[in-house]
């Protein structure tokens, strides 16, 4: 259900909001000690600069960007809600959260001398969080759900250092096995007499093949194939199944950025059209 501006958040909580305050700056603080502390530490640095990598994994890397500030934004628009915060306060404030969050680790790069602060990944990151900003602004709803979907595939053994060595790491590292998907809810675009279900969303995928190494030409060079795939698959609109159970709602919150397995189109250059009984 849509939210209506402002009236909802009538009341801020000041208990709850000096709650995230205060959690947000204690982790904060925790996030980048301990990042500088446990990946930068020991590394040389240089001056700050810029690295171009735009070019490599076939932008799964920037993908991943997107993903993740759209749902910490998203994370902080609701919290914000959550204390009160009127609706268009929450939606800015809370809609920056996932910059926030991603800013630092391209600032501590830019200090390394084997690459540098990604501005590929900056905009992915600012295009995600105000892909969640302007859903909220225009409809106080997410009708377009980014969501992740990962398989384990036979490139990792082919680089564990660097694509993962066991699941947890290739789910983070492996870029062949993750497919990043829209999952646009289709109903909520309809008049509300419409019959369509409004459970049932569409989600197109985008995914790639064949990369163990970073460099287009060096990865082509070993041998490998390097492609792109796309994906178009049913989906399921978790919101839809909200209750009054706070349980249950927070699990279908956690699940809703993930896509559920299901039969899938996939299309690629190199293998042409394929059906998947369930993809995921």
């Amino acid at each position: 259900m849509a939210q209506a501006p402002d009236t909802l958040s009538a009341h801020v909580s000041k208990q709850r909001l000096l709650l995230l305050g205060t959690g947000f700056t204690v982790g904060y603080t925790a996030m980048l000690v301990s990042l500088n502390s446990a990946w930068y530490k020991d590394q040389e640095r240089t001056s700050f600069h810029l690295f171009n990598d735009n070019r490599q994994w076939k932008q799964m890397d920037k993908a991943g960007h997107f993903w993740g500030s759209f749902h910490e934004s998203r994370a902080g628009i609701d919290l914000l809600r959550w204390a009160g915060v009127p609706d268009k306060k929450a939606i800015w404030y809370g809609g920056l959260v996932g910059i926030a969050l991603q800013t630092p680790i391209e600032l501590f790069d830019g200090y390394q001398p084997d690459y540098g602060a990604s501005v590929g990944d900056l905009v992915a990151n600012t295009v995600g969080s105000a892909a969640i900003m302007a859903q909220e602004l225009a409809w106080r709803e997410v009708r377009i759900m980014p969501k992740f979907s990962f398989q384990a595939t036979r490139y990792a053994a082919e680089r564990p250092n660097v694509l993962g060595n066991n699941l947890a790491e290739q789910a983070l590292k492996d870029y062949n096995g993750q497919t990043y998907w829209l999952s646009v809810n289709l109903g909520s675009f309809l008049k509300p007499e419409s019959k369509y279900p409004k459970w049932l969303s569409i989600a197109i995928g985008y995914g790639a093949d064949g990369m163990v190494y970073n460099d287009p030409e060096l990865n082509s060079a070993r041998g490998f194939n390097a492609h792109r795939q796309y994906y178009l698959s049913p989906d399921l609109n978790l919101m839809h199944f909200k209750g009054r159970s706070k349980v249950l709602n927070t699990t279908l919150y956690i699940l809703s950025i993930i896509k559920i397995p299901a039969p899938t189109l996939e299309y690629s250059r190199t293998g042409g059209m394929r059906f998947h009984p369930v993809y995921f």
